[in-house]
């Protein structure tokens, strides 16, 4: 009867859906047929994340040769630049990415394309399964099969009516096997076209914006105009800002492969990008006697490359020129990007707040700040595009803790020779590498809520969350200046976990059938 009620009890738990996360922690390292896929896709991807943001460190040690001034100024204008840039660049590439990858499918469909021979047994036995789940489980099925992404940005109500209408585009298109014809095996995918056409009007407008509202905005983010910043900062801004159609269009671009599960190109365009701006920098800084602006022309120039070779690849796989207007459907992109828009801005606006209350502690604070920033940033971004399974994220963030402290602790003289900023810098570290763990498991929730199209709740929460952590930011900041920022932003942070584990460890919303799988 005791072993009956142990029994009964060890089962009782595992109905509770938080410890879902724990219940196959055993199996966090197998490498099975899915694992390896996801690997195969998820690396790429997550190194040309972090290709940018490494060639922004190498560029903020060169600035930081020039001076704790001229770093702080690039770091204010940085910002500024992000915040502009991500409002539009998420949604963009997200959707992108969805849209078409769908197409893809339905074109294959369309042509009677056949899966391989070795594929065929499999995927006719998997539909069977799927036939004889409940519709919940399938759903489950179905993001398990595609946990190798997080950029799937459909609602279903959307998804069927997409669905129809990509099916009637191709009944009332004859001409659609001509088109592929004329193109030599190219592929027909409207939405790459549009998603082109979009990212190329954001960037012009992004750009005209940036240029004329340069002094304003440095105004908001605090430094004034006889602030020693103001100058270097309005001449990097306004270069930088130059390059935003070219910033925009690559990472439509990349969107586009990605849909076609193609990580690679993406990848060696990044990298041959940022190699040429590692290799301009020293040139146009130091050589020409350029600057800040000098960094600001190597980086416009090395974006304009990525975008080059970026273009080049993609017209000779996809057809960029639709038959008609209609096809390029502008009302899907608006329509599917407004969760993913009111969320990005939730989530840069704390990012951007924090380096306006750094920038108005002084030159000092603010250069030691950007320092710190980049590095959080860059080892974030490659959690994000590893971190693929919730204890895989956690132990992910927990080396990149230890490799971010210990680097950053060795390695500050680096990016400066000034002794204040660099005992600043000492002072943000363990914020910095504490974090680690936290960002890792927070870009995991946000992925896994994404492929539940959960986008409602998750805009909501992240609305909630920069309420708080703005408020925290005036708070701390005020009574605990540098230190006090940090502190904010770890807020900020453990919020967004929270409210990612929350959602899925409640059992809520689309995950409510979790309540009925955990027990055997």
């Amino acid at each position: 009867m005791a072993d009956t009620t142990d029994l009964h009890s060890q089962q009782s738990k595992w109905r509770i859906p938080v410890f879902v996360f724990f219940k196959d922690a055993r199996l966090v390292f197998k490498m099975d047929s899915l694992g390896l896929e996801i690997i195969r896709i998820a690396l790429p991807a997550a190194l040309a994340l972090a290709a940018d943001p490494i060639a922004s460190l190498i560029d903020t040690a060169f600035i930081g040769r020039l001076g704790a001034v001229e770093l702080a100024a690039v770091g204010v204008s940085i910002a500024i630049f992000n915040q502009a840039s991500r409002i539009t660049i998420f949604p963009l590439v997200s959707i992108t990415t969805s849209f078409v990858a769908e197409e893809e499918t339905i074109g294959r469909v369309t042509n009677g394309e056949e899966p391989k021979a070795e594929n065929s047994e499999k995927s006719s036995a998997k539909d069977s399964e799927m036939k004889q789940l409940k519709p919940e489980e399938a759903v489950l099925e179905n993001l398990e099969k595609g946990a190798s992404t997080n950029t799937t940005t459909e609602t279903k109500d959307e998804s069927s009516t997409d669905n129809n209408s990509c099916a009637t585009y191709t009944c009332k298109s004859p001409s659609l096997m001509e088109s592929k014809e004329l193109s030599k095996g190219k592929r027909h995918i409207p939405s790459a076209s549009t998603a082109l056409i979009i990212g190329a009007f954001l960037g012009l407008v992004q750009a005209i914006f940036l240029v004329f509202g340069v002094k304003p905005l440095l105004h908001i983010m605090g430094v004034k105009s006889n602030s020693p910043m103001m100058k270097p900062a309005q001449k990097y801004l306004t270069l930088r800002s130059l390059g935003a159609p070219a910033v925009l269009l690559s990472l439509a671009m990349q969107g586009v492969f990605r849909g076609l599960k193609d990580t690679k190109t993406p990848l060696y365009a990044t990298v041959a990008g940022d190699l040429t701006n590692i290799i301009l920098d020293p040139i146009f800084i130091f050589v020409c006697r350029l600057g800040v602006s000098g960094a600001a022309i190597a980086h416009v120039l090395s974006q304009y490359l990525i975008s080059f070779i970026l273009l080049v690849r993609l017209m000779k796989q996809v057809h960029l020129l639709p038959p008609s207007l209609r096809d390029l459907q502008f009302s899907r992109f608006l329509k599917n990007g407004f969760y993913l828009l009111t969320r990005v801005i939730a989530a840069t606006i704390c990012v951007t707040l924090a380096a306006s209350m750094a920038a108005r502690l002084g030159s000092t604070p603010m250069a030691a700040f950007q320092i710190c920033l980049q590095v959080w940033l860059t080892s974030s971004l490659l959690a994000d595009g590893l971190a693929v399974a919730g204890q895989m994220g956690f132990v992910l963030g927990l080396g990149l803790a230890l490799f971010v402290g210990l680097g950053l602790y060795f390695g500050s003289g680096i990016f400066s020779k000034d002794v204040h900023v660099i005992h600043l810098i000492n002072i943000g570290i363990p914020f910095v590498a504490a974090t680690q763990p936290i960002n890792s498991l927070a870009f995991v929730f946000d992925g896994v809520n994404f492929g539940a199209s959960d986008f409602a709740y998750s805009a909501y929460s992240m609305v909630l969350v920069a309420m708080v952590s703005i408020a925290s930011l005036f708070v701390l900041s005020k009574s605990n200046g540098f230190v006090g920022i940090w502190i904010a932003l770890t807020i900020y942070m453990g919020l967004r976990t929270f409210a990612g584990v929350w959602r899925m460890g409640t059992g809520t919303g689309p995950w409510g059938f979790l309540k009925a799988r955990l027990l055997p």
